[in-house]
Protein backbone atom coordinates (compact mmCIF):
# COMPACT_ATOMS: atom_id res chain seq x y z
CA UNK A 1 0.00 0.00 0.00
CA UNK A 2 2.70 2.50 1.04
CA UNK A 3 4.73 1.42 -1.98
CA UNK A 4 1.91 2.57 -4.25
CA UNK A 5 1.63 5.81 -2.29
CA UNK A 6 5.36 6.42 -2.73
CA UNK A 7 4.99 5.86 -6.47
CA UNK A 8 2.14 8.38 -6.56
CA UNK A 9 4.16 10.93 -4.56
CA UNK A 10 7.13 10.53 -6.87
CA UNK A 11 4.93 10.97 -9.95
CA UNK A 12 3.24 14.03 -8.44
CA UNK A 13 6.18 15.70 -6.65
CA UNK A 14 9.27 14.13 -8.21
CA UNK A 15 10.00 16.68 -10.92
CA UNK A 16 9.54 19.58 -8.49
CA UNK A 17 11.90 18.03 -5.93
CA UNK A 18 14.49 17.11 -8.56
CA UNK A 19 14.33 20.55 -10.19
CA UNK A 20 14.95 22.19 -6.81
CA UNK A 21 17.91 19.89 -6.13
CA UNK A 22 19.46 20.70 -9.50
CA UNK A 23 19.08 24.42 -8.78
CA UNK A 24 20.73 24.05 -5.37
CA UNK A 25 23.59 21.75 -6.37
CA UNK A 26 24.20 22.85 -9.95
CA UNK A 27 24.81 19.21 -10.86
CA UNK A 28 22.25 17.01 -12.65
CA UNK A 29 23.88 13.70 -11.78
CA UNK A 30 24.41 14.53 -8.11
CA UNK A 31 20.81 15.75 -7.82
CA UNK A 32 19.43 12.60 -9.47
CA UNK A 33 21.53 10.37 -7.21
CA UNK A 34 20.39 12.26 -4.11
CA UNK A 35 16.76 12.03 -5.18
CA UNK A 36 16.99 8.27 -5.80
CA UNK A 37 18.61 7.81 -2.39
CA UNK A 38 15.78 9.80 -0.77
CA UNK A 39 13.20 7.59 -2.50
CA UNK A 40 15.02 4.48 -1.25
CA UNK A 41 15.00 5.85 2.30
CA UNK A 42 11.29 6.62 2.00
CA UNK A 43 10.63 3.03 0.90
CA UNK A 44 12.33 1.86 4.09
CA UNK A 45 11.08 4.47 6.54
CA UNK A 46 7.43 5.01 5.60
CA UNK A 47 6.23 1.43 6.20
CA UNK A 48 7.98 1.55 9.59
CA UNK A 49 7.19 5.10 10.73
CA UNK A 50 3.99 5.83 8.82
CA UNK A 51 3.24 8.22 5.98
CA UNK A 52 4.53 11.77 6.63
CA UNK A 53 1.95 14.54 6.80
CA UNK A 54 3.66 16.23 3.81
CA UNK A 55 5.36 13.48 1.78
CA UNK A 56 6.76 15.90 -0.82
CA UNK A 57 8.37 18.07 1.86
CA UNK A 58 9.79 14.92 3.50
CA UNK A 59 11.39 13.86 0.21
CA UNK A 60 12.78 17.38 -0.33
CA UNK A 61 14.40 17.51 3.12
CA UNK A 62 15.88 14.01 2.94
CA UNK A 63 17.09 14.52 -0.65
CA UNK A 64 18.94 17.68 0.44
CA UNK A 65 20.64 15.73 3.25
CA UNK A 66 21.57 13.02 0.75
CA UNK A 67 23.04 15.68 -1.54
CA UNK A 68 25.19 16.98 1.33
CA UNK A 69 26.38 13.43 2.05
CA UNK A 70 27.25 12.90 -1.60
CA UNK A 71 29.20 16.18 -1.78
CA UNK A 72 31.10 15.18 1.36
CA UNK A 73 31.96 11.76 -0.07
CA UNK A 74 33.14 13.29 -3.34
CA UNK A 75 35.51 15.56 -1.39
CA UNK A 76 36.93 12.65 0.56
CA UNK A 77 40.46 11.86 -0.49
CA UNK A 78 43.10 10.91 1.98
CA UNK A 79 41.37 12.99 4.67
CA UNK A 80 38.84 11.42 6.99
CA UNK A 81 35.30 12.71 6.63
CA UNK A 82 35.49 14.44 10.04
CA UNK A 83 38.37 16.64 8.83
CA UNK A 84 36.41 18.07 5.91
CA UNK A 85 34.50 21.35 6.08
CA UNK A 86 30.74 20.78 6.29
CA UNK A 87 29.14 21.05 2.83
CA UNK A 88 26.37 23.64 2.76
CA UNK A 89 23.33 24.05 0.59
CA UNK A 90 21.17 27.15 0.84
CA UNK A 91 18.01 26.79 2.86
CA UNK A 92 15.06 25.99 0.59
CA UNK A 93 12.47 28.65 -0.07
CA UNK A 94 9.24 28.30 -1.98
CA UNK A 95 10.11 28.69 -5.66
CA UNK A 96 12.45 31.71 -5.42
CA UNK A 97 12.21 34.12 -8.36
CA UNK A 98 15.24 34.70 -10.55
CA UNK A 99 15.93 37.77 -12.66
CA UNK A 100 13.01 36.84 -14.92
CA UNK A 101 10.57 37.05 -12.03
CA UNK A 102 9.42 33.48 -12.73
CA UNK A 103 8.91 31.52 -9.51
CA UNK A 104 9.08 27.96 -10.75
CA UNK A 105 12.08 25.65 -10.62
CA UNK A 106 10.67 23.35 -13.28
CA UNK A 107 10.26 26.14 -15.82
CA UNK A 108 13.83 27.26 -15.14
CA UNK A 109 14.98 23.66 -15.58
CA UNK A 110 13.15 23.55 -18.92
CA UNK A 111 15.10 26.56 -20.17
CA UNK A 112 18.37 25.05 -18.94
CA UNK A 113 17.66 21.83 -20.84
CA UNK A 114 16.89 23.89 -23.96
CA UNK A 115 20.06 25.99 -23.88
CA UNK A 116 21.45 26.55 -27.41
CA UNK A 117 24.81 25.10 -26.31
CA UNK A 118 23.14 21.67 -26.39
CA UNK A 119 22.22 19.83 -29.56
CA UNK A 120 18.48 19.41 -30.14
CA UNK A 121 18.34 15.64 -29.39
CA UNK A 122 20.24 16.27 -26.14
CA UNK A 123 17.81 19.06 -25.18
CA UNK A 124 14.80 16.83 -25.71
CA UNK A 125 16.34 13.77 -24.04
CA UNK A 126 17.47 15.67 -20.96
CA UNK A 127 14.10 17.38 -20.56
CA UNK A 128 12.25 14.07 -20.88
CA UNK A 129 14.58 12.58 -18.28
CA UNK A 130 14.31 15.37 -15.70
CA UNK A 131 10.90 16.94 -16.35
CA UNK A 132 8.92 13.88 -17.42
CA UNK A 133 10.81 11.35 -15.30
CA UNK A 134 11.26 8.98 -18.23
CA UNK A 135 13.84 6.23 -17.94
CA UNK A 136 16.75 6.02 -20.36
CA UNK A 137 15.05 3.03 -21.97
CA UNK A 138 11.80 4.96 -22.50
CA UNK A 139 13.64 7.88 -24.07
CA UNK A 140 15.61 5.52 -26.32
CA UNK A 141 12.37 3.99 -27.58
CA UNK A 142 10.92 7.45 -28.20
CA UNK A 143 14.01 8.25 -30.31
CA UNK A 144 13.97 4.79 -31.96
CA UNK A 145 17.63 4.30 -31.06
CA UNK A 146 19.77 1.94 -28.89
CA UNK A 147 19.59 2.59 -25.15
CA UNK A 148 23.37 3.01 -24.91
CA UNK A 149 23.23 5.86 -27.44
CA UNK A 150 20.64 7.69 -25.35
CA UNK A 151 22.60 7.11 -22.14
CA UNK A 152 25.78 8.56 -23.65
CA UNK A 153 23.89 11.59 -24.95
CA UNK A 154 22.41 12.31 -21.53
CA UNK A 155 25.78 12.03 -19.81
CA UNK A 156 27.39 14.41 -22.31
CA UNK A 157 24.53 16.91 -21.94
CA UNK A 158 24.78 16.97 -18.14
CA UNK A 159 28.55 17.38 -18.34
CA UNK A 160 28.19 20.22 -20.84
CA UNK A 161 25.80 22.10 -18.54
CA UNK A 162 28.17 21.68 -15.58
CA UNK A 163 31.35 22.57 -17.42
CA UNK A 164 29.85 25.51 -19.33
CA UNK A 165 28.27 26.80 -16.09
CA UNK A 166 24.94 27.33 -17.83
CA UNK A 167 22.90 29.47 -15.41
CA UNK A 168 19.84 27.96 -13.80
CA UNK A 169 17.34 30.62 -14.77
CA UNK A 170 14.74 31.70 -17.26
CA UNK A 171 16.71 33.94 -19.65
CA UNK A 172 16.06 37.60 -20.25
CA UNK A 173 13.28 38.34 -22.77
CA UNK A 174 15.70 39.44 -25.48
CA UNK A 175 17.12 35.90 -25.77
CA UNK A 176 13.78 34.07 -25.68
CA UNK A 177 13.62 33.61 -29.47
CA UNK A 178 16.73 31.42 -29.62
CA UNK A 179 15.21 28.93 -27.17
CA UNK A 180 11.49 29.24 -27.81
CA UNK A 181 11.22 26.57 -30.49
CA UNK A 182 13.03 23.99 -28.36
CA UNK A 183 11.08 24.91 -25.22
CA UNK A 184 7.71 24.55 -26.94
CA UNK A 185 8.78 21.28 -28.57
CA UNK A 186 9.85 19.78 -25.25
CA UNK A 187 6.63 20.79 -23.47
CA UNK A 188 4.63 19.16 -26.26
CA UNK A 189 6.76 16.00 -26.07
CA UNK A 190 6.11 15.78 -22.33
CA UNK A 191 2.38 16.10 -23.04
CA UNK A 192 2.51 13.46 -25.79
CA UNK A 193 4.29 11.03 -23.49
CA UNK A 194 1.44 11.47 -21.04
CA UNK A 195 -1.23 11.21 -23.74
CA UNK A 196 0.22 8.14 -25.47
CA UNK A 197 3.02 6.57 -23.44
CA UNK A 198 5.97 5.10 -25.34
CA UNK A 199 6.88 2.28 -22.94
CA UNK A 200 4.42 2.08 -20.05
CA UNK A 201 1.85 -0.44 -18.76
CA UNK A 202 -0.98 1.97 -19.57
CA UNK A 203 -1.65 4.25 -22.51
CA UNK A 204 -2.13 7.37 -20.40
CA UNK A 205 0.02 9.18 -17.84
CA UNK A 206 -2.26 12.00 -16.66
CA UNK A 207 0.44 13.43 -14.38
CA UNK A 208 2.59 14.24 -17.43
CA UNK A 209 -0.36 15.77 -19.29
CA UNK A 210 -1.11 17.97 -16.29
CA UNK A 211 2.54 19.02 -15.90
CA UNK A 212 2.86 19.93 -19.59
CA UNK A 213 -0.35 21.99 -19.45
CA UNK A 214 0.90 23.71 -16.28
CA UNK A 215 4.17 24.61 -18.00
CA UNK A 216 2.20 25.75 -21.06
CA UNK A 217 0.20 28.15 -18.90
CA UNK A 218 3.39 29.55 -17.40
CA UNK A 219 4.84 30.09 -20.88
CA UNK A 220 1.70 31.97 -21.96
CA UNK A 221 2.06 34.23 -18.90
CA UNK A 222 5.75 34.70 -19.61
CA UNK A 223 5.24 35.35 -23.34
CA UNK A 224 1.84 37.05 -23.69
CA UNK A 225 2.62 38.29 -27.20
CA UNK A 226 3.81 34.93 -28.57
CA UNK A 227 1.01 33.26 -30.58
CA UNK A 228 2.74 29.87 -30.77
CA UNK A 229 2.84 29.61 -26.96
CA UNK A 230 -0.91 30.21 -26.83
CA UNK A 231 -1.48 27.79 -29.70
CA UNK A 232 0.51 25.06 -27.97
CA UNK A 233 -1.57 25.45 -24.81
CA UNK A 234 -4.72 25.37 -26.94
CA UNK A 235 -3.54 22.21 -28.70
CA UNK A 236 -2.83 20.41 -25.41
CA UNK A 237 -6.19 21.44 -23.92
CA UNK A 238 -8.09 20.29 -27.01
CA UNK A 239 -6.38 16.89 -26.93
CA UNK A 240 -6.69 16.55 -23.16
CA UNK A 241 -10.42 17.21 -23.41
CA UNK A 242 -10.74 13.75 -25.02
CA UNK A 243 -8.43 11.92 -22.63
CA UNK A 244 -11.11 10.27 -20.47
CA UNK A 245 -12.72 8.63 -23.51
CA UNK A 246 -9.57 7.17 -25.07
CA UNK A 247 -9.67 3.89 -23.13
CA UNK A 248 -12.48 1.36 -22.84
CA UNK A 249 -13.41 -0.49 -19.62
CA UNK A 250 -10.98 -3.24 -20.66
CA UNK A 251 -8.08 -0.77 -20.92
CA UNK A 252 -7.96 -1.01 -24.72
CA UNK A 253 -7.53 2.06 -26.91
CA UNK A 254 -10.75 3.57 -28.27
CA UNK A 255 -10.14 5.32 -31.62
CA UNK A 256 -11.40 8.87 -32.13
CA UNK A 257 -14.38 7.90 -34.27
CA UNK A 258 -15.69 5.52 -31.56
CA UNK A 259 -15.27 7.80 -28.53
CA UNK A 260 -18.26 9.03 -26.49
CA UNK A 261 -18.21 12.66 -27.53
CA UNK A 262 -20.72 13.73 -24.91
CA UNK A 263 -18.05 12.89 -22.30
CA UNK A 264 -15.47 15.24 -23.81
CA UNK A 265 -14.50 18.13 -21.53
CA UNK A 266 -16.40 21.03 -23.08
CA UNK A 267 -14.81 23.61 -20.74
CA UNK A 268 -11.33 22.59 -21.93
CA UNK A 269 -12.51 22.70 -25.56
CA UNK A 270 -13.95 26.20 -25.07
CA UNK A 271 -10.73 27.44 -23.44
CA UNK A 272 -8.57 25.86 -26.12
CA UNK A 273 -10.68 27.32 -28.92
CA UNK A 274 -10.52 30.80 -27.38
CA UNK A 275 -6.73 30.57 -27.04
CA UNK A 276 -6.47 29.45 -30.67
CA UNK A 277 -8.63 32.33 -31.86
CA UNK A 278 -6.38 34.78 -30.00
CA UNK A 279 -3.25 33.22 -31.48
CA UNK A 280 -4.60 33.28 -35.05
CA UNK A 281 -5.59 36.94 -34.63
CA UNK A 282 -1.87 37.79 -34.34
CA UNK A 283 -1.49 36.82 -38.04
CA UNK A 284 1.83 35.06 -37.47
CA UNK A 285 1.23 31.50 -38.60
CA UNK A 286 3.10 28.64 -36.95
CA UNK A 287 2.90 24.84 -36.72
CA UNK A 288 1.17 24.77 -33.32
CA UNK A 289 -1.59 27.03 -34.62
CA UNK A 290 -2.20 24.65 -37.52
CA UNK A 291 -2.20 21.57 -35.26
CA UNK A 292 -4.55 23.29 -32.81
CA UNK A 293 -6.88 24.19 -35.70
CA UNK A 294 -6.98 20.49 -36.71
CA UNK A 295 -7.73 19.47 -33.11
CA UNK A 296 -10.48 22.11 -32.92
CA UNK A 297 -12.17 20.75 -36.05
CA UNK A 298 -12.28 17.30 -34.44
CA UNK A 299 -13.59 18.77 -31.18
CA UNK A 300 -16.39 20.68 -32.91
CA UNK A 301 -17.75 17.63 -34.76
CA UNK A 302 -20.73 16.34 -32.77
CA UNK A 303 -20.67 13.05 -34.70
CA UNK A 304 -17.78 11.34 -36.54
CA UNK A 305 -19.51 11.90 -39.88
CA UNK A 306 -19.61 15.66 -39.17
CA UNK A 307 -15.81 15.87 -39.23
CA UNK A 308 -14.61 18.31 -41.87
CA UNK A 309 -11.98 16.02 -43.40
CA UNK A 310 -11.37 18.18 -46.53
CA UNK A 311 -10.48 21.13 -44.28
CA UNK A 312 -8.31 18.90 -42.08
CA UNK A 313 -6.49 17.59 -45.18
CA UNK A 314 -5.89 21.17 -46.32
CA UNK A 315 -4.52 22.09 -42.89
CA UNK A 316 -2.15 19.13 -42.98
CA UNK A 317 -0.89 20.44 -46.32
CA UNK A 318 -0.13 23.75 -44.60
CA UNK A 319 1.53 21.93 -41.71
CA UNK A 320 3.74 20.01 -44.11
CA UNK A 321 5.04 23.30 -45.46
CA UNK A 322 5.78 24.57 -41.93
CA UNK A 323 7.07 21.32 -40.41
CA UNK A 324 7.90 18.75 -43.11
CA UNK A 325 8.46 15.61 -41.03
CA UNK A 326 7.65 11.98 -41.88
CA UNK A 327 5.08 11.76 -39.06
CA UNK A 328 3.25 14.86 -40.34
CA UNK A 329 3.36 13.35 -43.82
CA UNK A 330 1.79 10.13 -42.51
CA UNK A 331 -1.01 12.08 -40.85
CA UNK A 332 -1.52 14.11 -44.03
CA UNK A 333 -1.87 10.89 -46.04
CA UNK A 334 -4.50 9.57 -43.62
CA UNK A 335 -6.41 12.88 -43.73
CA UNK A 336 -6.39 12.78 -47.54
CA UNK A 337 -7.74 9.22 -47.43
CA UNK A 338 -10.52 10.23 -45.05
CA UNK A 339 -11.43 13.18 -47.26
CA UNK A 340 -11.23 11.51 -50.68
CA UNK A 341 -11.25 7.76 -50.04
CA UNK A 342 -8.66 5.21 -48.86
CA UNK A 343 -7.33 4.52 -52.35
CA UNK A 344 -6.16 8.16 -52.49
CA UNK A 345 -4.08 7.92 -49.32
CA UNK A 346 -2.63 4.42 -49.68
CA UNK A 347 -0.09 5.22 -52.44
CA UNK A 348 1.28 8.06 -50.30
CA UNK A 349 1.70 5.73 -47.31
CA UNK A 350 3.35 3.11 -49.52
CA UNK A 351 5.87 5.72 -50.68
CA UNK A 352 6.59 6.60 -47.06
CA UNK A 353 7.14 2.94 -46.20
CA UNK A 354 9.49 2.51 -49.16
CA UNK A 355 11.55 5.52 -48.05
CA UNK A 356 12.44 3.87 -44.70
CA UNK A 357 11.76 7.23 -43.00
CA UNK A 358 9.61 5.60 -40.31
CA UNK A 359 11.30 2.23 -39.79
CA UNK A 360 10.08 0.68 -36.54
CA UNK A 361 7.21 3.15 -36.16
CA UNK A 362 4.15 0.98 -35.54
CA UNK A 363 1.65 3.68 -36.53
CA UNK A 364 2.79 3.47 -40.16
CA UNK A 365 1.61 -0.13 -40.75
CA UNK A 366 -1.34 0.51 -38.38
CA UNK A 367 -2.52 3.44 -40.54
CA UNK A 368 -1.98 1.42 -43.70
CA UNK A 369 -3.96 -1.49 -42.21
CA UNK A 370 -6.85 0.80 -41.32
CA UNK A 371 -7.06 2.23 -44.83
CA UNK A 372 -6.81 -1.24 -46.39
CA UNK A 373 -9.64 -2.39 -44.09
CA UNK A 374 -11.80 0.56 -45.17
CA UNK A 375 -11.00 -0.23 -48.81
CA UNK A 376 -12.13 -3.85 -48.36
CA UNK A 377 -8.67 -5.28 -49.10
CA UNK A 378 -8.93 -7.79 -46.25
CA UNK A 379 -5.90 -10.01 -46.85
CA UNK A 380 -3.56 -7.04 -47.19
CA UNK A 381 -5.12 -5.44 -44.11
CA UNK A 382 -4.46 -8.61 -42.08
CA UNK A 383 -0.80 -8.57 -43.08
CA UNK A 384 -0.46 -4.86 -42.20
CA UNK A 385 -2.12 -5.36 -38.81
CA UNK A 386 0.31 -8.22 -38.18
CA UNK A 387 3.26 -5.96 -38.97
CA UNK A 388 1.93 -3.26 -36.63
CA UNK A 389 1.49 -5.84 -33.86
CA UNK A 390 5.11 -6.89 -34.22
CA UNK A 391 6.20 -3.29 -33.61
CA UNK A 392 3.70 -1.97 -31.05
CA UNK A 393 4.76 -1.87 -27.40
CA UNK A 394 1.90 -0.27 -25.50
CA UNK A 395 -0.68 -2.85 -24.26
CA UNK A 396 -3.65 -0.53 -24.88
CA UNK A 397 -2.69 -0.02 -28.51
CA UNK A 398 -1.89 -3.71 -28.89
CA UNK A 399 -5.37 -4.58 -27.68
CA UNK A 400 -6.94 -2.28 -30.26
CA UNK A 401 -4.91 -3.74 -33.13
CA UNK A 402 -5.75 -7.29 -32.02
CA UNK A 403 -9.44 -6.37 -31.96
CA UNK A 404 -9.28 -5.03 -35.51
CA UNK A 405 -7.48 -8.15 -36.67
CA UNK A 406 -10.17 -10.37 -35.09
CA UNK A 407 -12.90 -8.35 -36.79
CA UNK A 408 -11.36 -9.19 -40.17
CA UNK A 409 -12.09 -12.87 -39.48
Amino acid sequence: MLGRILDQVVRREGTRVLAGLIRLTGDFELAEEAFQEACARAAGAWPREGLPERPGAWLTTVARRCAVDLIRRRRTGALPVEALPEPHLPEPVEDPADISGVEDDRLRLLFVCCHPALAQPAQVGLALRTLAGLSTREIARAFLEPEVTTAQRLVRAKRKIREARIPYEVPRPEVFPERLEAVLAVVYLVFNEGYSATDHPGLLRPDLCAEAIRLGRLLVELLPGEPEARALLALMLLHDARRETRLGPDGVLVPLEEQERRRWDRAAIAEGTALLDGAVAERRAGPYQVQAAIAALHARAEKPEDTDWPQIAALYGALLRLAPTPVVELNAAVALAMAEGPEQGLPWIDRLAASDALVGYHLLPAARADLLRRAGRVDEARAAYGEALRLVRNPAERGYLERRLRELG
